[in-house]
């Protein structure tokens, strides 16, 4: 009996041992592969051409689960859609397309897509990807459909870049339209939508400057302080203020914060690298004033022919920069010397108008950094995890590039010779 019941006890602790065991396995952030992809993601279309569009897109932004370490939300943008042959042209593969967020799992190395969240308005009504009408955000792109139709604009369209999940369960989601911040709910349902223009459902607002904004170049990136309480936003590009003329080779962008409860607002500058770059791809938070952010350019990692040079990864701090809000809140935000923030330009053009900008240092550079060539073009996703584990998406388009005859051709990945699909890249950084 003796004998039996240390067998027993000898069981159950080995039993034990290895439920602990797998669970530090679940949870333990180094247990990250160096890159999972999306599983078999579904076709929404095939071109007439043999094409296929698929049901991808996912990678504008990301953000993980607190409560499951395997567990991802990605975001899709607009949709499908390629450059018009005629100015200001946008043809829209899928006009009925709804911006929506995924909920993938890593599971066995890959992706897997469980559950999608179609973004919808206040009324329930699902969103689309067609440009907003003149006074709600307009870009100026006048949208057509594959077959030459030409589309209506919509109140209701986003072009989704950036991804917060608040502790609650909601989501929060930047713009490149408006641009708009928009909170939904668990389901996707909008809660409130905020702008520059004063159309949101709630009336609050982000200051007028940021209707500046360049067409495709909104704010792309947003992210959450710790405690819950601020949403900081990031524009892409330098905005067009006053003009496109007027701000030349500018490199500096805005960065927006946003107390949530009481809707106050502060505006630091931010100063891109290179003004050939296509900007700034996304923020997330360290802290309550250190954050990451990704600047990039467009072209494709491992090319054997003009090959990507710059997808790099910064940390910056505000803690000591000038806010350079504007308190009348004018179109064109506060002026020094009679010049917008962005026609100073330059780092000396700043120093001249006794403007700090935030600080900014490397942490990581994708095409140099990573075990393996950094393959795809569009970098557009972080999140940190625990232990100092960064979390990178790619935007896959949904398979597809523009192939300047105003229809799609394959997106292909120069330096695999695969379709791009995608992917989150896991890397142990240093802050």
């Amino acid at each position: 009996m003796k004998n039996n019941l240390l067998t027993m006890l000898a069981v159950a602790a080995t039993v034990s041992f290895t439920a602990c065991k797998k669970d530090r396995v679940k949870v333990d952030p180094f247990s990250y592969p160096d890159m999972a992809e999306a599983a078999d993601p579904a076709v929404l279309f095939t071109t007439g051409a043999g094409v296929k569009v698929y049901n991808g897109g996912f990678g504008s932004a990301i953000t993980a689960d607190p409560s499951d370490p395997n567990v991802f939300y990605l975001m899709t943008d607009r949709g499908p859609n390629v450059a018009g042959t005629a100015a200001n042209t946008i043809l829209l593969g899928k006009p009925d397309f709804t911006p929506a967020i995924g909920k993938f799992r890593l599971k066995d190395g890959k992706l897997v897509l469980e559950q999608t969240i179609e973004f919808k308005n206040a009324d329930g009504v699902k969103l689309n990807g067609l440009p907003n009408p003149a006074g709600q955000g307009a870009t100026g792109e006048i949208p057509y459909d594959l077959n030459g139709n030409m589309l209506q604009t919509s109140a209701d369209g986003i072009d989704s870049e950036g991804l917060v999940r608040a502790a609650d369960g909601s989501f929060w989601v930047s713009d490149e339209y408006g641009p708009h911040i928009v909170h939904f709910d668990a389901t996707g349902k909008t809660i409130e939508r905020i702008n520059p223009f004063g159309t949101g459902t709630k009336g609050r607002k982000i200051p007028l400057v940021f209707a500046k904004r360049r067409a495709n170049r909104g704010m792309e990136g947003l992210t959450i302080t710790p405690d819950g309480k601020t949403l900081v936003g990031l524009m892409q590009s330098p905005m067009y203020n006053p003009s496109k003329a007027a701000i030349g080779n500018s490199v500096v962008l805005r960065i927006l914060t946003f107390n949530i409860e009481t809707g106050a607002t502060k505006q630091y500058a931010y100063l891109m690298d290179d003004p050939s770059l296509t900007g700034c791809s996304e923020i997330t938070a360290v802290n309550a004033t250190t954050f990451l952010t990704i600047e990039r350019d467009g072209l494709y990692g491992g090319a054997p022919t003009n090959p990507a040079t710059f997808k790099k990864i910064f940390k910056i701090d505000i803690s000591n920069a000038t806010d350079i809000s504007d308190a009348d809140n004018g179109a064109n935000g506060k002026l020094y010397g009679g010049k917008t923030v962005e026609e100073l330009g330059t780092a000396a053009g700043l120093q001249g108008a006794g403007i700090t900008p935030v600080t900014k240092t490397l942490v990581l550079d994708l095409l140099k950094d990573l075990p393996k060539v950094y393959p795809h073009d569009k970098a557009e996703g972080i999140t940190l995890l625990p232990n100092g584990i960064l979390a990178i998406s790619n935007d896959d388009d949904f398979g597809v590039v523009d192939n300047g005859s105003n229809t799609f051709a394959q997106k292909i990945l120069p330096a695999t010779g695969n379709v791009d699909h995608n992917s989150i890249y896991f890397v142990k950084i240093k802050l």
